[in-house]
């Protein structure tokens, strides 16, 4: 499920903010708005996963946006924790393929690592870097 955690941004200099998330009371930066909201989005799902790990509540997001100070803006990082923990869960499984004889005696030959040709060709299908 989507929520919005409220942030500040605050301009650092180049082009660079500074974020801060006072409902987690996390910081971190970016190299434009965009990028600042997004690495925004990032903390807050780490951080929220790793309390979710440890046993500990993640901190609700407020119902308003923050109090700024002069210079600062307001804005909102979306955040989907499970989808979060979907895309970085590195387990590993197993999986049984069936493939030609031929295809796996010249694969054997060429010393291919099977787990890796077809990670990369999975992600190659499905457009994942």
């Amino acid at each position: 499920m989507k929520t919005a955690y409220p942030i500040i941004l605050e301009p650092a200099g180049d082009g660079w903010y500074v974020v801060t998330v006072p409902d987690m009371g996390i910081h971190t930066q970016g190299r434009n708005i965009a990028d600042a909201i997004d690495m925004a989005a990032d903390a807050i799902s780490l951080n929220a996963i790793c309390l979710q790990d440890e046993g500990q509540t993640v901190p609700a997001p407020s119902a308003g946006p923050p109090v700024c100070r002069d210079g600062e803006i307001s804005s909102y990082a979306v955040v989907d924790f499970d989808a979060y923990r979907r895309m970085n869960d590195t387990r590993t499984v197993r999986k049984n393929v069936t493939l030609p004889n031929y295809l796996n005696e010249m694969a054997i030959k060429a010393g291919l690592n099977f787990s890796q040709v077809l990670q990369e060709g999975l992600k190659e299908r499905l457009g994942v870097s």
